[in-house]
């Protein structure tokens, strides 16, 4: 998984192996090496490139493309999967996304909707924090 990811995140930077390697201090041939497979990058390389990239550590060594069918996301961006819509319009919010958003049974939740855009849900804490950050930025202009 690293060397398919490591591959595809220096082509959609447009990096070559030699300009990767320089920026990592490294040789041009371990960098081919981590993308053949022959050989992983230690630890303090791979929070370079994870960096670099601006992607989780995590998702570097251990997202799969093949399969969640889509490239390695930017830090702070997720994608957890499909879900289904119920007869009644429910859904299920996957624990995952429920664990990163801090989300739990009993919570409020807004949904919002562009026609261009689709689909979006916010926590109800979230806006209530936005608007007050707004009410003491207008109060201090």
């Amino acid at each position: 998984m690293i060397n398919t990811n490591l591959k595809r995140l220096r082509k959609i930077h447009q990096y070559t192996q030699e300009e990767l390697a320089e920026k990592l201090n490294v040789s041009r041939q371990s960098v081919a090496k981590w993308e053949n497979g022959e050989s992983t990058p230690d630890i303090d390389s791979c929070i370079k490139l994870a960096k670099l990239y601006n992607v989780r550590l995590d998702d570097l060594v251990n997202h799969s493309e093949e399969k969640s069918g889509i490239i390695v996301p930017p830090t702070g961006k997720f994608f957890f999967g499909a879900v289904v819509v119920g007869e009644r319009g429910q859904i299920v919010i996957p624990k995952e996304a429920r664990d990163v958003f801090n989300t739990n049974s009993g919570d409020k939740l807004l949904i919002l909707g562009d026609e261009e855009r689709g689909l979006g849900i916010v926590h109800q804490r979230d806006l209530i924090n936005f608007i007050g950050h707004m009410g003491v930025i207008s109060k201090e202009e």
